[in-house]
């Protein structure tokens, strides 16, 4: 190649050389910066208010004014079919009689039913046992003992048993809750005192209580004597909460 032409390929070579260099250094300029900065930590603040955690019990006692009586009467036969029909038979005379005492419709439920095998010591079928049980809403309770001898006697009753209870315990549920909410306000005016703090308002409240109530219960299985004598005595509702209250200062 003659030398005029080799200068004019490398000035053109060196040129674009040049420019391949200018734009380069166009676009790293107009490039935008990226800045990576590690995510700061998170703060996480929690809060806590003081407060006051006690429990509050209370006991009315009242009266029961409801008598649930519960009673049975079954048979035994050679057949299932048998035992069954003469259960029916012994049932329908008890429920008699209790209608026939005052007892409504609507108090009187029946509870149980059975009708099954009976066996003897050495594992053998002798025959079929059926059975029925009612429970029997009895509104007296003052002459409760009277009722008793009647289903007994008159009705054929062979079990019978009898717990009281309140045929509306809502009231006496209230103002024992009440009660209950002032002993654990006082619990807690004596915590804070002794803790040297001011007690605030009410934060929360739970009942603790169970539904149910210690009742008297009398078991008259296989029948009850003449003038059967049951006190009615007093049931104790029970109520206990849970209450937590706030401080102040």
């Amino acid at each position: 190649m003659p030398s005029s032409l080799r200068t004019v390929a490398l000035s053109a070579g060196v040129a674009a050389l040049c420019a391949l260099t200018a734009t380069l250094a166009v676009l790293a300029v107009s490039r935008p910066s990226i800045l990576l900065a590690a995510p700061s930590a998170s703060s996480t603040t929690s809060t806590f208010d003081p407060g006051v955690l006690t429990s509050g019990n209370a006991s009315v006692s009242k009266r029961p004014d409801l008598a649930l009586i519960s009673v049975a009467v079954d048979s035994k036969e050679s057949s299932a079919s048998a035992a069954q029909q003469d259960l029916a038979n012994k049932a329908g005379k008890l429920i008699a009689r209790a209608k026939a005492l005052g007892i409504s419709d609507k108090d009187i439920n029946t509870s149980g039913y059975w009708v099954g095998p009976n066996y003897t010591s050495y594992g053998v079928i002798d025959g079929y046992r059926a059975s029925e049980q009612l429970l029997l809403k009895w509104h007296n309770v003052d002459t409760v003992g009277k009722t008793l001898d009647a289903l007994v006697q008159e009705g054929g009753a062979t079990q019978i048993s009898v717990s009281f209870t309140l045929a509306d315990p809502k009231a006496a549920q209230a103002e024992a809750r009440t009660l209950a909410i002032g002993d654990a306000r006082s619990r807690a005016q004596a915590m804070a005192g002794a803790a040297g703090v001011k007690l605030g308002k009410v934060l929360r409240i739970s009942d603790l209580s169970f539904s149910g109530y210690p009742s008297a219960n009398y078991d008259l299985k296989g029948g009850a004597p003449a003038a059967t004598q049951v006190p009615v005595g007093q049931l104790d509702v029970q109520v206990s909460v849970e209450v937590d209250f706030a401080i102040d200062g």
